[in-house]
């Protein structure tokens, strides 16, 4: 299916990286920390770090198109959730969101098979990465989980000044690997950011859907595990 392809271009944030398991994780901590449970009447965080959850993606949508940048992103991704919880944002603690910041990127939770299937493809690919995530964040991602080794150049958006799904950021990412777009494939779970935005630029793109929705009839190849890799690569 692939038998022409030399080089990969992998998405990081909900692709290889567990944005969201890491992001729970450290809400949890941080929400008995902060001792948020007195602000929202509940013991548990599971209904704040759902509003967040949602309100995160939402926010990055945005990003990705340039509505919004980087600053406001982070603001209202935990002002949004406060407001629709029913608490005054300007409660929020700024040391909270200074300790998020420091603590999620340092978290190592990969999606099942990231590390078995990037060695595999490492063997036999030029092998390269794509993120709209802000630069220091990435890097913290990618040494703390050790994925450095596997990539031989990272493109990082916030660098650049051109998020995906902008065709640009893949021809940039193609020139600085000496690739060739019909040699190209790239890997990623936003539908529109990675697997739109390289085909737009003329790229073939994998669908990463571990979460199982439903697929778009435009959108050819999909995987729900990263181990598939291994077997259609």
């Amino acid at each position: 299916m692939f038998t022409d392809k030399k080089h990969l271009f992998f998405d990081l944030d909900h692709t290889i990286w567990d944005f969201d398991k890491n992001a729970e994780e450290t809400l949890q901590e941080l929400y008995k920390k902060y001792k948020f449970q007195q602000l929202f009447n509940s013991s548990s965080p599971d209904r704040f770090i759902e509003a967040y959850t949602l309100n995160n993606h939402r926010l990055w949508n945005l990003y990705h198109h340039g509505q919004i940048d980087k600053t406001t992103l982070r603001h209202l991704r935990f002002a949004d959730t406060f407001s629709q919880l029913g608490v005054d944002p300007n409660l929020f603690p700024t040391a909270f969101e200074n300790d998020y910041l420091e603590i999620c990127p340092t978290k190592t939770n990969l999606f099942p098979h990231a590390h078995e299937t990037l060695t595999y493809l490492k063997g036999k690919y030029q092998m390269h990465l794509i993120s709209n995530g802000f630069k220091e964040a990435c890097e913290k991602k990618l040494a703390h989980s050790n994925l450095y080794q596997y990539f031989e150049n990272i493109v990082i958006s916030e660098l650049i000044g051109i998020n995906k799904p902008d065709p640009r950021i893949f021809q940039h990412a193609l020139q600085l690997g000496i690739a060739h777009k019909d040699q190209s494939l790239m890997i990623g779970d936003n539908i529109d950011a990675d697997v739109r935005g390289a085909i737009n630029a003329g790229i073939d793109a994998i669908y990463f859907n571990p979460n199982q929705v439903e697929k778009p009839a435009d959108i050819h190849y999909m995987i729900k595990d990263l181990a598939e890799l291994q077997e259609i690569l």
